[in-house]
């Protein structure tokens, strides 16, 4: 199994695998890097351009041997918003300071000292299983449930946003009014002296 640099376990055999496409494929199957990044790799932006900038692995004319693992510029970055690994589900939202996410961005590759170049590859996890992984032997193929903890921060996460969203009429807002006014008189409208 892949080993992080401090020798904790990525959770894969091989990263390559679990990378779908790169980021900077477009949908005409295009390389955005060659294209934005030029600067950065002019023998790369160069081959490119004289392809028509198309991607040398999803293209059938550019270069039809090429893998992800090829490309020296390969990038692959999570986007999901459910853990990889259990499935649990998570949406965006305002934390407070010391809330952490329930999903984090969990590396399947790291720098190597024998390759030019280290290839960004990342799945999403949630922090139960991603602690899983780096702590044992666990994998993120794994077919798991979520935790209970994780759903029950979910859960919290969820009713928190529903109070949050929640919708009052104007008819109830003011009849709340109403009755606030009633206390502060002392009884109810309309009740003489």
């Amino acid at each position: 199994m892949e080993k992080t640099p401090t020798g904790t376990s990525v959770g894969v055999d091989d990263p390559y695998e679990h990378a779908t496409l790169c980021d900077h494929l477009t949908g005409e199957a295009t390389c955005r890097y060659a294209f934005e990044h030029a600067q950065h790799d002019p023998e790369f932006a160069r081959e490119r351009r004289a392809d028509e900038f198309a991607c040398p692995v999803v293209s059938d004319d550019a270069a039809p041997d090429w893998d992800w693992g090829d490309c020296p510029h390969f990038r692959a970055t999570a986007t999901d918003r459910e853990c990889a690994r259990c499935g649990l589900e998570a949406k965006p939202m305002q934390l407070d300071a010391d809330e952490r996410p329930l999903l984090e961005e969990h590396h399947l590759s790291y720098a190597d000292a024998g390759r030019e170049v280290s290839h960004e590859i990342t799945v999403c996890l949630c922090r139960w299983c991603h602690a899983k992984v780096h702590e044992s032997w666990a994998r993120v193929t794994d077919d798991v449930n979520p935790d209970a903890e994780a759903i029950a921060a979910r859960e919290e996460r969820r009713s928190r946003e529903q109070r949050e969203l929640s919708f009052d009429t104007a008819r109830e807002r003011r009849s709340e009014d109403d009755h606030e006014g009633d206390d502060r008189r002392g009884g109810a409208p309309g009740g003489g002296d």
